[in-house]
């Protein structure tokens, strides 16, 4: 949710603080960075029987960057809270990942989908925060709900009951680079890495590009939550459609489908012809988007789970930083048209790189997971 709210208040960054497209665009990457940093170095540590800690803290410390967000007024301060956020989501969502996955193997599909209900929901809902409270109440309105929910999330965290991986049963491995020798589990990244490419391009011009062709704020965060909504009806349903037709199968066909949206966000000329768009693209996304995480969750050994959705999410907001900084950018040097097509065009060919790499593994479905179709290192 809180980063929903610093979504939509981009161009108030701008234009009240003085904050350049570039540097939003950095903004938006720091979180990024660091939520790598923490997905790889932190999240594996919910194999080892720290899950419950992880979730616990991971929310308690995104409340501390909502705060800083909230009464932050300079680049420099609003970094520091960027990064904050950023580390306590990676701390905490391969470790809920793991926890939804090995609770329930069978419907694995369907409880992703819901996991991506919820965390799509709570973002759809910082558009909506945002319009209720900051312009009446301040800039800061928002990002203090934001926290007080935080803060509660972690509280009620701490108390719940949590089975953590038993000590022989723990990996020796530390970090998941390892994972990579596995071919499967490396196409199902690559093709995890082509979502991000979209997701930081879309979050970093977004609301700027919304302004720039006339539309106002609340039309923009409209386009926010009409993307948003389906994502949120669909998720449980999509996981289903995932669990039949396969990951890996519903993962790259949501892509494609994905690209060629982008394409349209840089040419359509007015804002309802966009939010259009972003209805279609919301509902492809809604349909398919559990896809790399269902195949990660597949492919990986079942005692680094945790480790295996790090990898993925660590490397996913890594480029995500990286797509939101080149996307802030080429924006202000060459225009939306220009972004978009260089998004969609990278997105056409993860897709086709983790295809080749997934190799006979590409049709595996959930149902093949007890034919031993885990990764071997």
């Amino acid at each position: 949710m809180g980063y929903g709210v610093m979504f939509t208040l981009l161009d108030d960054f701008r234009d009240k603080y003085g904050i350049p497209e570039t540097k939003l665009g950095l903004l938006v990457a720091a979180g990024f960075f660091m939520s790598f940093l923490s997905q790889i170095l932190i999240a594996p540590l919910a194999d080892h029987g720290y899950a419950r800690r992880l979730v616990t803290f991971g929310f308690l410390i995104e409340a501390v960057g909502a705060l800083g967000m909230g009464f932050g007024k300079s680049f420099s301060v609003l970094l520091g809270a960027r990064i904050l956020m950023g580390f306590g989501a990676g701390m905490a969502l391969p470790a809920i990942r793991r926890i939804v996955i090995l609770s329930d193997r069978e419907n694995m599909g369907r409880n992703l989908g819901r996991v991506l209900s919820v965390d799509v929901g709570g973002f759809a809902m910082g558009p909506v925060l945002s319009a209720l409270t900051a312009d009446t109440l301040g800039l800061a309105a928002p990002f203090l709900i934001v926290a007080g929910l935080m803060l509660t999330a972690g509280l009620v965290a701490s108390t719940l009951h949590i089975e953590e991986t038993a000590q022989e049963d723990q990996s020796k491995e530390h970090l998941a680079f390892d994972l990579l020798k596995t071919p499967a589990l490396a196409g199902a990244i690559v093709i995890g890495l082509a979502l991000f490419i979209m997701i930081g391009t879309f979050d970093a011009v977004w609301s700027v590009m919304m302004e720039d062709i006339g539309s106002s704020t609340w039309m923009a965060n409209l386009g926010i939550t009409l993307f948003a909504l389906p994502l949120i009806i669909l998720g449980p349903i999509g996981g289903k459609l995932t669990h039949r037709i396969g990951p890996f199968v519903a993962a790259t066909g949501g892509l494609l489908l994905g690209s060629m949206c982008m394409l349209l966000y840089g040419n359509l000329p007015v804002a309802w012809m966009l939010l259009s768009v972003g209805i279609v693209h919301g509902i492809i996304d809604g349909l398919t988007v559990t896809g790399t995480g269902m195949a990660v969750g597949l492919v990986a050994p079942p005692a680094r789970l945790a480790s295996a959705q790090g990898l993925l999410g660590g490397l996913q907001t890594l480029v995500g930083g990286i797509s939101a900084t080149v996307a802030g950018f080429t924006y202000e040097t060459f225009g939306r048209r220009t972004t978009y097509a260089i998004t969609a065009s990278v997105m056409v060919v993860l897709v086709i790189t983790g295809t080749r790499l997934a190799g006979s593994s590409f049709k595996i479905k959930e149902s093949d997971e007890a034919t031993g179709l885990y990764g071997t290192v």
